[in-house]
């Protein structure tokens, strides 16, 4: 999805809104013009920037029913002296870096029930996604009860490599869309786009950051388990083989 700057305006000050319209343009096509997809049955992906990407569509779209984001960057404070091409430093244009970073909005990602899948390489040296950027927004998915799994892949770098991780990505992936993409009733599609409504609409009558949005987050990674909180105190584990996994609310 292309972001471009017109005027005087660079690209980063108009990104979601491209960003949006890029999507529902999209979906628009495969749904009502070429009719291949069902409406109710569409998630979205990627890796790196496309994972930021993600995190913001599910953010601030109504479009998709969960996300798979692989060693993304959520956070741009922790990137102050630019990304993707932005010419300004945090402190010259905060408003820019704070909109810009999915972590804010961790709230209404869990207010909305957007499911999420992190997958971060244990190792990527790549400094504008250390593994950092997925525990820390984790933790802030996880702080709010979102519906959220994070995936830290040992020894690998910002592309995967290993024949294991990469069956174990193509696994963890397969199994979240079997999940969180089965069919659903009208009844329950109605609901989950009002849910997704109504948080929308509490966002926006906050006031703690430019876009109404303020994270808590509390979490730990537990090693070569994975583990699961369901939002009430109660915790199980189960064997994980090579990876180190973090669920909540599954």
């Amino acid at each position: 999805m292309p972001v471009v700057g017109e005027g005087n305006q660079e690209p980063n000050d108009t990104f979601i809104e491209q960003l949006r319209m890029s999507a529902e343009a999209a979906v628009d096509t495969v749904v009502n013009e070429l009719k291949v997809v069902d409406p109710d049955r569409i998630c979205v992906g990627g890796h790196s920037y496309g994972a930021f990407m993600t995190a913001h569509l599910l953010a601030h779209t109504d479009l998709f029913r969960a996300g798979i984001c692989r060693s993304g960057a959520y956070n741009r404070t922790l990137t102050p002296f630019g990304f993707q091409n932005e010419e300004c430093t945090y402190w010259e244009s905060p408003d820019t870096y704070s909109k810009l970073s999915p972590f804010l909005y961790a709230r209404l990602l869990a207010d909305k029930g957007a499911p999420m899948l992190l997958i971060h390489g244990q190792d990527d040296p790549n400094v504008w996604t250390y593994p950092m950027q997925s525990e820390r927004f984790f933790q802030a998915l996880k702080g709010h009860g979102a519906t959220a799994k994070l995936v830290l892949l040992p020894k690998e770098q910002h592309a995967y490599s290993a024949r294991e991780s990469i069956l174990h990505v193509l696994y963890e992936q397969d199994a979240w869309l079997q999940r969180f993409n089965a069919p659903r009733t009208p009844e329950e599609r109605e609901s989950a786009l009002t849910k997704a409504a109504e948080a929308a609409a509490k966002e926006k009558g906050s006031s703690s950051t430019p876009d109404g949005n303020g994270p808590k987050s509390t979490s730990t990674v537990t090693p070569t388990k994975t583990s699961t909180s369901e939002g009430n105190g109660s915790n199980f584990t189960s064997n994980a083989v090579l990876l180190k996994t973090s669920d909540s609310k599954l």
